[in-house]
C-alpha cells in the first residue's frame, strides 16, 4: 500500500491476473517459410498477442481480504490477512518446498490432440476399411439387408442399409443397440482373420453382371452414376467387395479393433429424397489407438455440455419457433446484443480495411437469377418463386448477383479499381427439414458477404489484404489456430487455363507472402475459380469450416461486367468472394461452443450486475446503471426479491463476468464490493474507477481480471500496523 500525493491511498489488485482474449494491438503469424503439398492440413497458432498495458503494482501493496459477503462490514478494518491464514500459507509453502520423500508429484499427461482425415493418411484408410468391415459385418448377420453407401467422414465413417420388408408381416427390421454390439463382435472377428484389401479392376459390363448377381439394386444406381471408366472394386479377402476407389489398409489385422466402437443409428433417405426408401445409416468412430477413443469420447462428452441449442435456451439467447417454421432464428434481447457487437465490429473492422458497407434487397426478379445461372444450378436450394405483377420474383439464396449489378451500374476505369464492397446480407436457403440443425443449419441466415473488384495485377496483394483481416478479425474472437486448404481447377470449370493458373498462382502468392503453410487440394476448386478455405479450431480440438476467399471466372461473364484498361479497350474485372464467419448465426453458434456460454466481457450480453441486498438501495442501484449505461456498459440490477447468496449463484449461472454487491455501506461511501466470475471476491471499490476500468477492458477486448491501480479513498490508516 502507498500513499499519492493527495493523501489518497493507492491500493492495487494483486490477487488477480492479466487474462486477454484477443489484443487490439496488431497480431502477427509464427514464420512459416515451408509450404505442404502433403495430404495434411497444416495447424499452429496464427498470432501472438500483446497485452494492454496496465499500471504498475506496488510491491508492497496487500491483497484485499474483503469477501462480498462482507459487504456492509467496513471494507478498510478487512485489508490485513488474518493471522491462522497466513500461517496456513507458510504451512502449505514449507509443504511444497520439502514434499515428502517417499512421493513423487503426479505429472498430468499432456492433452492427445486428435489427427484429421486431412493430417493423417493411414486414419483415413482405417475409417474407410472399417466401414467396408462393418458393411460386411451387417450382411454375415442379416443376409437381407441391402448396401448403399458407406465413405468415411470427420471422427468416423458410417454405412447406409436398406431392409426389405418380411415377405409375411411387410415389417423392416429395425437395428437396435444390441445388435450393434452384436455387429461389433462380428467385425473383430473379420479384423483378427487378417484378410488382405485388394483392389480390382473391371468393366462396366462386368461389374453390373456382379452387381446383379448379387442382387443389390442401391449399388446399379451407384454403378450408373459413375461417369468414369474403368470401374473399380475393392475386396476384403474373398469374402466381400464392394464398388470402391479406395483407399484401404493393407490387411484387416490393421484395423485396431479396440479403438473402434459403432456409436449410433439413425433414419436416412436414399439419396436424401423423402419419395426413395428409408435407410438405416450405422454411424461408427475408428482411430489409430485406443487412447485416440478415450480422447474423442472424453471430447464429446465436453461437447455436450457446450451444446448451442441447449446453452441458447438456458441463457435465453435465441429461439427457433416452430409456429412460425423450422431453421427460422429468433434472437432474443441477450442474443441481439451479442449480435450487434458482432456485427459492429465487423462493420468497423471493414471500414478501416478500405470497404465500402452496402446494403441489397431481399427479393429480386426471377430474371436476375437466370442470368447469374443459379436458377439453373442452384435451384434446388431456392424457395419457390412468387408472383408481383404477373412476373416471377425470387427471395435471395445468395448476395453476388446484387453486388454484379451495382458494379454494371456504370462505366468503370482501371483508375477506379479496386472496389471493395460488404454486406450483411441476409439471404434464404431450402434445407430439408431433417437436415436442419440448432443455429448451425437454417433455412434464413446473415452472410458476412463481400466482393472484391480488381485488376489482374492487383489480386495477389488483395487476397493478401483479406487474409489479414481474416486473421484480425477472427483472432478478436479468440480462434488463433488454423486449417488451411488451396483447392484448384476440377475437370469441370469455366474459364480459360490462363486465367485459372494466374489466379491460383496470385492464391500461392498470397499464402506465401503471408507465411502460412497449407494443404494442396488438387482440383478441388469450385467449377468458376480457385480458392482458399480456412478452418477454426475450438477450445475441445474441433474443426469447423468459417472462412472462405473465391476467385469466380463466371460471374463477370455472365452480366458482362468490364473497365476501360488504360489502352482504352473495355476488359473483364477479378471479382473475387469473401467471407469470414460464413454466417452469423453459425459464428455465433460456434462461438457459444467455443465459451461454453462464458463469453469474454467485451462480448457478455450483460457485463455487470448489481446486487442490492435491500430495497432502500435499489434507487441507488438505478443511478449506477444510468451512469454505466451512458458509458456504454451493459448492467443490470437484480429485483433483490431473493436472498444474496441466490442472487450470486443466479448471476454466476448467468455467467455475468463482473457483479457487485451494494447494501447501505456502499450506498453512503459511494464505493461497491466486487466479485468476479472467475476470480471470486475482489474488494471494495470506487464507482467511478471500478465502471472506468470496466469500460477500458470491454473496449481493448481483454477479460475483467485486472483493475491496473485503483484508487480508494480510505481514512487515515495507522503507518505502524502497515
Amino acid at each position: 500500500m502507498k500513499r499519492n500525493g493527495s493523501g489518497t491511498v493507492v491500493m492495487a489488485m494483486s490477487s488477480v491476473i492479466l487474462l486477454r482474449l484477443a489484443g487490439r494491438a496488431s497480431s502477427f503469424l509464427h514464420p512459416l517459410t515451408t509450404r505442404s503439398r502433403s495430404s495434411h492440413f497444416a495447424s499452429y497458432p496464427l498470432t501472438a498477442f500483446t497485452s494492454r498495458p496496465s499500471l504498475p503494482i506496488s510491491s508492497v501493496a496487500r491483497p484485499m481480504s474483503t469477501t462480498i459477503a462482507d459487504a456492509n462490514t467496513n471494507s478498510d478494518e478487512n485489508i490485513k490477512q488474518p493471522q491462522k491464514q497466513k500461517q496456513k500459507q507458510k504451512q502449505k509453502q514449507k509443504q511444497q518446498q520439502n514434499p515428502p520423500k517417499n512421493k513423487t508429484p503426479a505429472v498430468e499427461a499432456p492433452p492427445i490432440e486428435l489427427p484429421t482425415n486431412e493430417s493423417d493418411e493411414n486414419l483415413l484408410k482405417i475409417r474407410h476399411t472399417t466401414s467396408h468391415i462393418m458393411a460386411q459385418a451387417v450382411q454375415d448377420l442379416y443376409p437381407e439387408a441391402q448396401t448403399t453407401i458407406g465413405p468415411w467422414i470427420d471422427n468416423g465413417f458410417y454405412y447406409d442399409f436398406y431392409f426389405p420388408p418380411d415377405p409375411e408381416t411387410q415389417e423392416s427390421r429395425k437395428l437396435t443397440d444390441s445388435d450393434l454390439k452384436q455387429i461389433k463382435k462380428r467385425m473383430d472377428k473379420i479384423i483378427s482373420s487378417n484378410l488382405p484389401m485388394r483392389e480390382e479392376v473391371v468393366s462396366r459390363e462386368e461389374a453390373r453382371r456382379r452387381i446383379e448377381e448379387l442382387g443389390e439394386p442401391f449399388k446399379l444406381e451407384i454403378l450408373d452414376s459413375i461417369k468414369t471408366e474403368p470401374i473399380t472394386i475393392w475386396h476384403t479377402g474373398d469374402e466381400w467387395w464392394d464398388l470402391c476407389g479406395g483407399p484401404h489398409v493393407e490387411s484387416t489385422s490393421q484395423i485396431p479393433k479396440k479403438a473402434v466402437q459403432l456409436r449410433s443409428v439413425a433414419g436416412a433417405y436414399w439419396r436424401g429424397d423423402e419419395k426413395r426408401e428409408m435407410l438405416q445409416r450405422i454411424y461408427g468412430t475408428a482411430w489409430n489407438e485406443v487412447q485416440e477413443l478415450k480422447a474423442y469420447k472424453k471430447m464429446l462428452e465436453e461437447a455436450k455440455k457446450r451444446d448451442h441449442r441447449m446453452l441458447g435456451k438456458k441463457l435465453n439467447l435465441y429461439s427457433i419457433q416452430e409456429d412460425a417454421g423450422g431453421g427460422l432464428v429468433f434472437w432474443h434481447p441477450k442474443g441481439s446484443a451479442i449480435r450487434s457487437i458482432i456485427e459492429d465490429y465487423w462493420k468497423s473492422a471493414h471500414t478501416q480495411a478500405g470497404y465500402d458497407i452496402v446494403y441489397t434487397p431481399h427479393i429480386a426478379n426471377l430474371d436476375l437469377w437466370k442470368t447469374s445461372g443459379h436458377n439453373d444450378f442452384y435451384r434446388d436450394g431456392m424457395f419457390q418463386q412468387m408472383d408481383v405483377d404477373n412476373d416471377e420474383y425470387q427471395i435471395k439464396p445468395m448476395n453476388c448477383p446484387f453486388h454484379c449489378l451495382m458494379y454494371k451500374d456504370e462505366l468503370r476505369s482501371y483508375r477506379d479499381l479496386p472496389f471493395r464492397w460488404g454486406e450483411l446480407g441476409t439471404v434464404y436457403r431450402y434445407e430439408r427439414s431433417g437436415t436442419l440443425h440448432g443455429l448451425m443449419r437454417v433455412r434464413g441466415f446473415t452472410q458476412d458477404d463481400a466482393h472484391i473488384f480488381c485488376l489482374p495485377s492487383q489480386l495477389q496483394s488483395e487476397i493478401v489484404d483479406v487474409l489479414t483481416l481474416t486473421e484480425e478479425i477472427l483472432s478478436r474472437f479468440g480462434f488463433d489456430k488454423y486449417d488451411i486448404m488451396l483447392s484448384t481447377q476440377p475437370d469441370k470449370s469455366v474459364g480459360s487455363d490462363k486465367i485459372w493458373s494466374d489466379a491460383t498462382e496470385a492464391l500461392e502468392g498470397a499464402l506465401a507472402t503471408k507465411g502460412w503453410d497449407y494443404t494442396l487440394d488438387e482440383g478441388g476448386g469450385a467449377f468458376y475459380g480457385p480458392k482458399i478455405d480456412l478452418k477454426i479450431r475450438d477450445a475441445i480440438g474441433r474443426s469447423w469450416q468459417c472462412s472462405t476467399v473465391q476467385c469466380d471466372f463466371n460471374l463477370p461473364e455472365r452480366f458482362g461486367l468490364e473497365y476501360v484498361s488504360a489502352e482504352g479497350t473495355k476488359e473483364r474485372p477479378c471479382m473475387v468472394h469473401r467471407a469470414i464467419f460464413g454466417s452469423i448465426e453459425r459464428f455465433f453458434g460456434i462461438l457459444v461452443e467455443n465459451t461454453a456460454g462464458d463469453f469474454p466481457l467485451w462480448l457478455a450480453p450483460t457485463q455487470f450486475k448489481l446486487l442490492p441486498v435491500t430495497d432502500a438501495v435499489v434507487g441507488y442501484c438505478k443511478e449506477v446503471e444510468r451512469k454505466a449505461a451512458r458509458m456504454g456498459i451493459r448492467v443490470e440490477v437484480d429485483r433483490g426479491t431473493e436472498r444474496l447468496g441466490k442472487q450470486i449463484r443466479n448471476a454466476e449461472q448467468a455467467r455475468i463476468p463482473v457483479m457487485a454487491v451494494v447494501g447501505m455501506k456502499e450506498m453512503e461511501s459511494g464505493k461497491l464490493a466486487v466479485r468476479s466470475r472467475k476470480l471470486g471476491d475482489l474488494g471494495s471499490f470506487a464507482v467511478d474507477a471500478l465502471l472506468e476500468e470496466l469500460k477500458s477492458c470491454a473496449e481493448d477486448a481483454i477479460e475483467m481480471t485486472t483493475m491496473g491501480e485503483v484508487e480508494v479513498e480510505v481514512d487515515e490508516v495507522d503507518e505502524e500496523k502497515e
